[in-house]
């Protein structure tokens, strides 16, 4: 497992559909080592602090093993590392192998792996792509936010070293199935919300599928 970059970009205002719309989404690699701290790496910020950001949410990472596939889809040259609005692009870690509640070590820092990452209009528009969402999302290639548990500093080209795995965790692939795809039952999700620290989004999202259930 390797952090093959480290990825950062100030939020900046885009025109999108004739509307001014603040986007930190065009990240780019920067070399190490990065500070990391609590909320995310330095020099890196998130424009909509609604649905990115924050404790749960301070760092993105991507599967560069995805990168073949969408480059095939988009009918592009290779992608440059950042191409999906990623902090870490990474090697070895997938949304079928990640759990939430995963801890890992990179460089000095300690991160948890949190929830899947849900796509927005932003990375349609920065690859050209606006109708790419729905095929993004049902892909199961989404990525995984993590939180910071101990900061420090983190370098393209480290090891990133598992040192936890969640005991009662449930991959990345299927915490998206149960929140976004309509896969799962009542029991599965009420396993879900005892997951301990879990992303306040994706909490939510979980109990109203939840909800539906037992009304």
């Amino acid at each position: 497992m390797q952090l093959l970059s480290v990825n950062v970009a100030p939020p900046r205002t885009l025109v999108i559909d004739g509307k001014p719309v603040r986007t930190g989404i065009y990240k780019e690699p920067v070399p190490g080592p990065v500070p990391l701290n609590r909320l995310g790496l330095a020099g890196d910020g998130q424009a909509d602090h609604t649905v990115h950001g924050g404790e749960h949410q301070a760092v993105y990472g991507y599967p560069f093993e995805h990168y073949a596939y969408w480059q095939e889809y988009l009918g592009a040259e290779p992608l440059p590392f950042g191409t999906f609005g990623e902090n870490f692009t990474t090697s070895g870690l997938l949304e079928t192998n990640v759990c939430i509640g995963d801890v890992f070590q990179t460089g000095s820092a300690i991160i948890q792996a949190t929830a899947p990452r849900l796509p927005c209009f932003k990375f349609g528009h920065k690859i050209g792509r606006p109708d790419i969402l729905k095929d993004f999302l049902h892909s199961g290639r989404c990525g995984f936010y993590f939180r910071v548990l101990r900061e420090g500093d983190v370098a393209a080209g480290a090891p990133i070293e598992p040192t936890l795995k969640a005991p009662h965790g449930i991959t990345i692939r299927r915490a998206l199935g149960l929140q976004k795809l309509g896969e799962g039952d009542a029991y599965e999700l009420g396993r879900a919300l005892e997951i301990e620290n879990l992303n306040p989004l994706l909490k939510r999202d979980f109990a109203q599928r939840f909800a539906r259930w037992a009304g």
